[in-house]
């Protein structure tokens, strides 16, 4: 009889391990319920002539820079309707202020997220996680305290505020939120990210500090996650798999992309010419974890044949065998981060300019919005209606640090065709060429300026 009763409470042991694994397993799932992105007011769109304008108000330029401007205008994917901060448009970017750049941050931040609540039939008062990641930019009381206050949150909501993180925020935070979900059961989660750029336009002279100016834009979005296993068919996607590099442990990757001033003490983010190969490195080491985890293996059993072969019969001459990344994802939402990172990354993945369009068009119509890049691409392929359930797709973002940090999600539903900030445009695109040739046609005599400055300014003035 003891006997018995040891093995009955063993298998009700066992059975009890095995349900609470079951419930815990099912419970840290991560689900994206909803998303938002920024579209600003027409009355802040940087077309042609107010490009043209704000070049030509920076008295630090000298004919140099404006041909290496018009070169890099023209080459940089950037369409005639992206969106820049107000103090540009206003033409007060010598002076910025806190109150300024603190209502460019709230219209961004309160824009998306009542869209965000609206949509998705969510109260504030449910959400027990939020993550603001806007890096250029801290107020007291913080970012998060004022979403807090504005839709009065309850006081145990778990607040994240990750500053600095660039480029790669808005990965980063759906990271932390797919961990969190591990230990908080049944929840909601809301994610914010964008940047600040009233206070950080460049005004200076320095080529590697004046691109950004060019490829940044005004831009944002809000995500609704959840663990809830109840929500799982209003869910229009699923979290399978995250992956996070960062090599800023050496000093070339940690230099190549910085916030710094320049001799004049102006301020501004520093490109490096490191900046491609800290990319690069960055992006292998993360598909080195990553790949082997979502590639099918026949693939890189493939992979693993061609590339033995090949070292032995061509000696590690010729084409250089790759992985076929179309065997484990339909769709691809690479950072937009500019006209040479799009191309780099479809010549190292393998893809073709239909799988890189979404990319190439959220570059074109709203420029580099940092974290909340990824976004726009991602609502061009639901106004496009390519996705379609079952569908896996692969975010690459990248980020200062240098950093690449990269998500894989699955399409949870058929009817993912909102059209969310493409509304107005989305029958237009693709474009044939991201080119700007209006900005080319009407400055096109910079090119035969001479490199005297007193010259330069006396045709510009007439």
């Amino acid at each position: 009889m003891d006997l018995f009763m040891a093995i009955s409470l063993l298998f009700l042991c066992f059975i009890f391990f095995i349900y609470k694994s079951y419930l815990q397993k099912r419970n840290q799932n991560c689900y994206l319920l909803g998303y938002e992105c920024y579209k600003a007011s027409d009355d802040l769109k940087l077309d042609t002539e107010t490009c043209g304008k704000l070049i030509l108000r920076n008295k630090n330029l000298g004919s140099d820079q404006y041909k290496f401007l018009l070169r890099t205008m023209v080459n940089a994917g950037i369409g005639e309707e992206t969106y820049g901060p107000r103090n540009v448009i206003d033409g007060t970017e010598e002076t910025p202020n806190l109150s300024g750049s603190l209502s460019e941050v709230d219209d961004i931040v309160f824009g998306t997220l009542d869209k965000l609540f609206d949509n998705n039939g969510v109260s504030p008062s449910e959400i027990d996680i939020l993550v603001i990641t806007i890096s250029m930019i801290t107020s007291v009381p913080s970012l998060p305290a004022r979403v807090i206050n504005r839709y009065k949150m309850r006081d145990d909501v778990k607040v994240f505020n990750l500053s600095g993180m660039g480029c790669s925020a808005s990965v980063i935070a759906v990271d932390l939120v797919h961990h969190l979900f591990k230990t908080y059961m049944n929840s909601f989660a809301v994610i914010v990210s964008s940047e600040s750029l009233i206070p950080n336009w460049y005004r200076g002279n320095e080529r590697s500090m004046m691109l950004p100016n060019i490829l940044f834009r005004l831009g944002g979005c809000s995500l609704l996650l959840t663990n809830k296993s109840s929500m799982k068919h209003k869910s229009l996607m699923k979290l399978k798999l995250s992956v996070r590099f960062h090599g800023g442990a050496s000093d070339e990757a940690y230099q190549s992309c910085t916030r710094v001033e320049d001799s004049q003490g102006y301020c501004g983010f520093s490109l490096s010419k490191s900046l491609p190969q800290a990319a690069a490195k960055a992006v292998t080491m993360n598909f080195r974890v990553l790949l082997p985890k979502t590639l099918p293996l026949r693939e890189l059993v493939r992979y693993a044949t061609v590339s033995f072969l090949h070292s032995k019969t061509n000696n590690n001459k010729g084409k250089t065998p790759s992985l076929n990344m179309k065997s484990g994802f339909q769709h691809f939402c690479i950072h937009p981060g500019g006209r040479a990172v799009i191309d780099a990354m479809g010549r190292s993945l393998g893809l073709n300019e239909y799988d890189l369009e979404p990319t190439r068009m959220a570059l074109h119509r709203f420029g580099n919005t940092s974290a909340a890049g990824i976004w726009y691409v991602l609502s061009y392929m639901e106004a496009k209606k390519r996705l379609k359930k079952g569908d896996r797709i692969l975010m690459i973002s990248l980020g200062a640090g240098f950093k690449c940090n990269n998500c894989v999600w699955e399409v949870m539903k058929d009817a993912m065709d909102d059209v969310n900030v493409w509304k107005d445009c989305i029958s237009r695109y693709p474009v044939k060429s991201t080119a700007n040739t209006s900005f080319l046609e009407k400055y096109s005599w910079v090119n035969e300026l001479e490199p005297q400055p007193n010259k330069k300014i006396e045709k510009i003035k007439n």
